[in-house]
């Protein structure tokens, strides 16, 4: 057990390592919150390993990585028994490892678990829309967030255009103002025209190579 223990501890160290070290790459593209400590993977393993049964955890990942999973699970409850300590380590060593298969099954890149806060407003909104049945406060919310956003750039790029052939600065002033209007309002035509895949999977990584073509 204490070998387990010790192994466990090492691994941990070494997710949070390279969490440190690769997050700065790759914060840009991850937007869902499966991979916070209050998101719902985590929180179907919390409710798991309290009763011991490891089905529900099993449609947060693809058919061929259960089998690691369920080895895991079992090896989580021999640890997680031996006391506070490797409970708490043990718990946390499966979390980290049950997001990243999870993620990967995805075709996203792991990152890390984030914080319970670390979670988008629009995110929240729609898990309470599934929990309260409607989704009106959540369309209210992205259509005035939207609305907003494309407003703001709107006005920006309207007002630098007015001066964009006085002189080259002014002109590179609009020019930035365009790009980032324009931009804007594609990558929301895009959103909602497309059927885009869990965690901007491939057709969003191809939307945004067309987007830095400009």
């Amino acid at each position: 057990m204490r070998r387990i223990f010790f192994v466990l501890l090492v691994m941990t160290g070494v997710l949070l390592f390279v969490d440190s070290k690769i997050a700065p790459f790759f914060l840009p593209l991850v937007f869902a919150h499966c991979d916070t400590l209050d998101g719902p993977v985590v929180k179907t393993a919390k409710a798991a390993l309290d009763k011991g049964d490891v089905t529900p955890i099993l449609k947060w990942v693809k058919k061929n990585d259960e089998k690691e999973i369920k080895d895991l699970f079992q090896q989580t409850l021999i640890v997680r028994s031996k006391g506070k300590e490797a409970k708490e380590l043990a718990d946390m060593y499966f979390y980290e490892t049950l997001v990243r298969i999870h993620r990967a099954g995805e075709g996203a890149p792991y990152t890390g678990l984030k914080p319970a806060d670390a979670v988008d407003s629009g995110v929240l909104e729609a898990d309470k829309a599934l929990a309260s049945g409607t989704v009106d406060n959540l369309v209210k919310l992205i259509n005035e967030e939207t609305s907003k956003g494309i407003r703001e750039r709107f006005n920006k790029a309207k007002e630098t255009q007015k001066h964009a052939e006085h002189n080259v600065e002014a002109g590179r002033e609009f020019v930035e103002a365009y790009i980032q209007f324009t931009h804007y309002v594609e990558r929301l035509h895009l959103d909602v025209t497309s059927v885009t895949s869990h965690h901007h999977g491939e057709q969003g990584e191809g939307q945004k190579e067309e987007l830095h073509k400009h």
